[in-house]
């Protein structure tokens, strides 16, 4: 019979070599074990239902849309994340805004493709509302489209047209540009007017107002008519909204 000296002794000795052994596994089985990193980025609720802009933009585009196309850019951000977690811990725009200085090129693209299309994507739901909620741009906001555009007509027309003539997959943008006036501009794929060193600097600014044009967001509804889903999208304007970014960006 052992003594319980002896026993002792084996169990202590049995748990240091367990200890040892783990430190020499490899890193990828101790990561294995390890408690899983929380993502940055989740994707964010419309905070209104899938169906509530019918008859302008319908139930399935926007469960499409949100659930599948938006998702599929916040999980390949993530992934490419995961790569450099010293950015992941910086605010969206801040790093749209400083995509030069990441050094890695691939890297890059990936954040410029997959950061851009999460912002984008998150602040056009923010840009939409049922139509019973859309609203007019406040008094300061009507003024300034009425000194930058002649009026709020020719500025939906202006943005209209730009809207149809993006060649592609893109957005339209209203904007305040760095010297203090609107502007309408439009960017290619997922960029946009944050994106300094990416996009021209004449397209800079603050964003007050998006339109998504890539044919995901319209085509199960309105096929090849562009034109006629940018005139539908004139009664979900979150105008409330844009006025809002509007007053803060005059701060």
């Amino acid at each position: 019979m052992l003594q319980p000296s002896l026993i002792h002794r084996r169990h202590f000795v049995k748990l240091g070599t367990l200890a040892a052994a783990a430190t020499l596994l490899p890193t990828a089985a101790r990561a294995a074990t390890a408690t899983p990193a929380v993502a940055p980025f989740a994707l964010p609720a419309l905070g209104y239902a899938f169906d509530a802009l019918e008859p302008h933009i319908d139930k399935l585009t926007m469960e499409i849309h949100h659930d599948k196309h938006h998702a599929a850019y916040i999980a390949n951000l993530n992934a490419a994340l995961a790569t450099a977690p010293e950015l992941a811990q910086q605010p969206l725009d801040k790093l749209l805004a400083t995509l030069p200085a990441v050094p890695d090129e691939a890297l890059r693209t990936k954040l410029r493709n997959h950061g851009g299309g999460h912002w984008n994507h998150e602040f056009f739901w923010k840009s939409l509302a049922p139509a019973a909620q859309s609203g007019k741009p406040s008094a300061a906001l009507a003024t300034a489209m009425d000194e930058a555009f002649g009026s709020l007509e020719a500025f939906k027309k202006s943005f209209g047209e730009a809207a149809t003539k993006r060649f592609g997959s893109g957005w339209t943008w209203l904007i305040i540009a760095p010297d203090g006036k609107l502007k309408i501009i439009s960017t290619p794929n997922q960029d946009n007017p944050l994106m300094q060193g990416v996009v021209a600097a004449a397209d800079l600014g603050t964003p007050l107002l998006a339109l998504d044009v890539w044919e995901h967001a319209y085509y199960l509804h309105y096929q090849n008519r562009r034109p006629e889903y940018i005139a539908a999208w004139w009664n979900l304007v979150n105008w409330p909204a844009a006025s809002a970014r509007f007053a803060a960006a005059k701060v």
